[in-house]
């Protein structure tokens, strides 16, 4: 089976999505929290009752099972929302995630009542908040489609390709042949659901290959239409 190429939303990309830009400058709408790098924004069994709005930092939001392996179902960038998901919930709702800062962070907390509100006022930001939870269902279904993949070289490769597409989703022009990503291998581990050695060792084949490149230190560089191409052949031998 060859190896999907992900979408880049061109179309969607039209639209704005929903950033902290949206919201009254004045500072009216919800209230500045902080947080230690560390810290946990939400416990899964909080109330889904809350919006937040990342200032500044990075958020980590996961699978909330401390028994067995953590995954990162998603990673929050300065300017971007967070928990909005809870907008369909019921009260009682939990969140059934975690959301840890990666970061000394700043978000701006909203309850779920004054933003609906707030939606119902601006019609601009109800716009762009349908933007964005668009992209992220599809963002989700890709991430299902990536834990799916049992072979490891296969699972690493697509989430690689994946996370360098969504890095260039703010980039005009065309794709570029060659990503770089900030991550460590641990990042990497409980994004793929792997463990973090088996992360490495999988790094050194793909490296060895000439897929990527990285340094102890140093960021991952990804080769992705080599990845692609050699991704494909595995799923062709696989099938």
């Amino acid at each position: 089976m060859d190896t999907a190429k992900f979408p880049h939303h061109l179309d969607c990309e039209a639209l704005t999505g929903l950033t902290v830009d949206h919201l009254p400058r004045d500072g009216s709408l919800g209230r500045i929290r902080r947080y230690a790098k560390g810290a946990e924004v939400w416990q899964s069994e909080d109330a889904a009752d809350r919006v937040y709005f990342l200032r500044r930092g990075r958020v980590a939001v996961m699978t909330a099972t401390p028994e067995e392996r953590p995954i990162v179902l998603r990673t929050i960038e300065a300017g971007q929302p967070f928990g909005e998901l809870c907008l369909c919930t019921l009260r009682s709702r939990t969140r059934e995630t975690t959301a840890l800062a990666l970061t000394a962070c700043e978000t701006i907390e909203i309850k779920l009542s004054s933003f609906l509100g707030y939606l119902r006022q601006n019609r601009d930001a109800l716009e762009a908040l349908l933007c964005i939870l668009c992209l992220r269902q599809t963002d989700t279904e890709q991430r299902i489609e990536v834990l799916t993949l049992l072979m490891a070289e296969q699972r690493l490769g697509r989430l690689m390709i994946r996370l360098g597409a969504l890095s260039a989703r703010g980039c005009r022009g065309a794709q570029r042949d060659t990503v770089t990503l900030s991550l460590s291998h641990n990042e990497l581990a409980k994004m793929a659901g792997m463990s973090r050695p088996h992360v490495t060792v999988t790094l050194g084949r793909l490296r060895r290959r000439g897929l990527v490149r990285y340094r102890r230190e140093g960021p991952l560089r990804v080769d992705v239409p080599a990845l692609m191409a050699y991704l494909g052949r595995l799923g062709r031998e696989a099938g």
